[in-house]
């Protein structure tokens, strides 16, 4: 997909990163262990270019502040403060790359990836039906090997289309 070479995932540095801290809250924190193309953030919310991408623009929405339950967790206007950075999120993705269908959930595990977090990846155009939906997002297929250089480009692409979208 998108021309990228796919890598084999590393689960087990995977599960030493996601069980040693939160990776959210290390990213915020500048942790230098846990980098990542930041393309929004703000006292409430962060959005950031995925580590280890299932496709190209795959990126995570995340309030700064640590939580843990989807919805319980938050008041309903914070709620939807951080929806409406998803949504945003989802057609800056859609202006910036071209999207077939944009996926996007939430993941995580109270053994690893605590921190509540949206995940949108946008499926290109052309990819064939058994290679979408959990077949474009399965470890198994691993994740997409995108140069540094090429993510903080479209880290910052993504940033300049949020600017209008996010209030």
């Amino acid at each position: 997909m998108a021309g990228y070479r796919r890598v084999r995932w590393n689960t087990e540095e995977y599960l030493r990163l996601a069980r040693s801290a939160c990776f959210i809250c290390e990213l915020v924190a500048g942790n230098p262990e846990y980098p990542h193309d930041i393309v929004h953030q703000d006292g409430e919310i962060v959005v950031f270019l995925s580590r280890w991408p299932w496709l190209l623009g795959h990126v995570l929405v995340a309030p700064v502040r640590h939580r843990e339950q989807v919805i319980g967790d938050f008041p309903l206007e914070e709620y939807l403060r951080l929806q409406r950075v998803v949504h945003a999120t989802g057609i800056a993705l859609a202006q910036t790359l071209p999207t077939e269908r944009l996926y996007v959930l939430s993941l995580g595990s109270r053994q690893g990836n605590r921190h509540v977090h949206w995940h949108l990846a946008p499926l290109p155009p052309g990819v064939s039906y058994e290679r979408q939906e959990l077949a474009a997002l399965s470890h198994e297929q691993g994740y997409l090997d995108v140069p540094a250089a090429v993510q903080t480009e479209l880290a910052a692409r993504l940033a300049d289309r949020l600017i209008g979208l996010v209030g």
